[in-house]
């Protein structure tokens, strides 16, 4: 049986508990705070809150209001992505991407159809989603 040199093992114990003591206080650009399949609108529309009467609209809603703080209010603005109503279930909407230039955030929506043939539940359902921009730049949605 071989020996491993004790300082080998040491540096090894180390490094393997070794953690990062920098903290980030930068928050990620954007945060999605509820995205259901179904408590949507009839129609498809997407909707950017930017004024703090219309932010503060979302805090009574039973699912957001403890997500959104005061300093949000003024710091961010909110996107309510709304898929309209569907048939079947196995529909979803959400974010793909989210890029931030100089002047703006492009946001590209997601939509996900269900698979033709597949198995979904067979009920009229409303997907919405809820996204939060950690920003008050003038938001493009594509």
């Amino acid at each position: 049986m071989k020996k491993i040199p004790a300082l080998f093992v040491a540096v090894l114990l180390f490094s393997c508990g070794a953690s990062s003591t920098k903290s980030s206080d930068k928050k990620p650009l954007f945060e999605v705070l509820t995205q259901q399949n179904d408590g949507g609108a009839s129609i498809r529309f997407f909707e950017i809150l930017s004024e703090p009467n219309e932010i503060k609209m979302l805090q009574n809603d039973e699912n957001l209001k403890n997500k959104i703080s005061p300093n949000d209010i003024q710091n961010s603005n909110f996107i309510i992505l709304n898929m309209g109503e569907k048939t079947s279930g196995g529909y979803k909407i959400g974010i793909d991407t989210v890029v931030e230039t100089d002047k703006n955030i492009i946001i590209t929506v997601k939509e996900t159809i269900p698979e033709p043939g597949g198995m979904v539940t067979q009920a009229f359902t409303n997907p919405f989603c809820v996204v939060k921009i950690n920003s008050k730049k003038e938001i493009i949605i594509k």
